[in-house]
């Protein structure tokens, strides 16, 4: 085939040759309509930055429907009774719910996440990452994400909700399996396993909350066992949800965000020696990664009142993708979008969301990939790449499988 006969390249979630690099369909869709209907997935796509920054924020969109309308009346198939127990869970966290209960639930759960708080774990996010470090400081080979960048927000969040130590070794597969019901049309097996893992959860956080009531703890299930015992507007389910999301988040993002940050250094390689040769560009460094390869691709909004995207009418009912990744690379709002700048500033990437469901954790989430880069590249100076990784096959939340490096 020739070069003038080479297809254009096109939008395809469930391509693999597509989920390992996004942002040639992207640039595509950009130049199109400002939103775009895509057959097999039912949504409308938004491609470009400052469309996705407005519908972030625009109440006539919802990340659920459900506080409005019944399935029905937004013309949409009743849900499978198999995935009863999951939604129960899942739409009790603050992600799926709309005002007012987001609103009093966000307040509730901000309390363990201000810019004080997040400060004072600081100490202890460095000696986690400094016992990892050990394990794998002159050992030659390793998986830089099974090794470092899992482990981190895993141990972080565990310590932050009160998880025993020894009960850590659940938490990465229920929330791996939980995440499963993000991707596009996730499959019988998958439905049956996140199902089973939000069952499971949920009881364990029961069994949690039942011993935290009995002997209150300084954690966070401690201190939101307190507003439910208080009878303060949090249920018991709410908290649940709350804890399940705050799982999810801490596990599945982070430790894409890392992971996609190192593949992009490596293959970047004049920007890792910038880097290695001033520690100070860190915090621009992070945010700059996080835009160039985001780890969260897409986000869904409900159409709850129509809405004109341009010239596009869409109608009440209809789905929207959200493009983070597009919206990170857009030329309207980034100059030069596809060239990898760890001095970038302003840098007004939308990885973190916006509006009312901006990401809680993000001061977290930012301290932690500062402290990891800092530690690797003062304890590991030497670090390079031993082979190409292979990504997931997820689109939403996109990641690399493994990044063997030596040391």
């Amino acid at each position: 085939m020739s070069v003038s006969q080479r297809a254009e390249p096109r939008y395809a979630p469930h391509d693999p040759g597509f989920v390992a690099d996004p942002y040639p369909a992207y640039e595509v869709l950009r130049a199109g309509p400002r939103a775009t209907y895509h057959d097999e997935t039912n949504q409308w796509l938004v491609p470009r930055h400052a469309d996705v920054n407005a519908l972030l924020r625009d109440r006539r969109l919802g990340r659920s429907y459900l506080h409005v309308a019944t399935h029905a009346e937004m013309e949409r198939p009743d849900e499978p009774a198999l995935l009863e127990p999951f939604w129960h869970v899942i739409r009790n966290g603050m992600l799926d719910r709309e005002p007012p209960d987001h609103t009093r639930l966000r307040r509730l759960v901000a309390r363990a996440f201000t810019p004080r708080y997040v400060e004072s774990l600081r100490t202890e996010v460095q000696r986690i990452m400094d016992g990892l470090v050990d394990r794998v400081a002159g050992g030659g080979s390793f998986d830089l994400i099974a090794e470092l960048a899992e482990p981190l927000p895993v141990t972080v969040i565990a310590e932050l909700l009160g998880i025993p130590e020894a009960d850590r070794r659940l938490l990465r597969p229920w929330s791996a399996d939980i995440c499963g019901m993000y991707e596009l049309d996730p499959d019988e097996a998958t439905a049956r396993r996140a199902v089973a893992a939000a069952v499971e959860f949920s009881e364990y956080l029961r069994g949690l909350v039942r011993a935290r009531r009995e002997r209150p703890t300084p954690d966070l299930i401690g201190e939101l066992v307190a507003v439910v015992d208080e009878g303060d507007r949090l249920t018991e389910d709410e908290l649940i949800g709350t804890c399940v999301l705050l799982l999810n988040a801490g596990h599945e993002a982070s430790v894409n965000g890392a992971g996609n940050a190192w593949w992009a250094l490596f293959r970047n390689p004049d920007e890792l020696a910038r880097l290695r040769g001033d520690r100070g560009l860190i915090p621009t460094a992070v945010d700059e990664l996080l835009r160039y390869d985001t780890p969260l691709q897409m986000f869904e909004r409900w159409v709850l009142e129509e809405i004109e995207v341009g010239d596009v009418r869409i109608g009440r009912g209809q789905e929207l993708a959200l493009l983070f990744g597009s919206a990170n690379r857009d030329p309207a709002a980034f100059a030069d979008p596809d060239c990898l700048d760890l001095a970038r500033d302003p840098n007004p990437h939308l990885s973190f969301g916006a509006g009312i469901h901006y990401c809680l954790g993000a001061p977290l989430a930012r301290m932690e990939l500062a402290i990891s880069f800092a530690t690797i590249l003062e304890r590991l100076p030497g670090l390079e790449l031993e082979a190409e990784p292979e990504w997931k096959p997820g689109y939403i939340m996109r990641g690399v499988r493994e990044l063997r490096v030596k040391s």
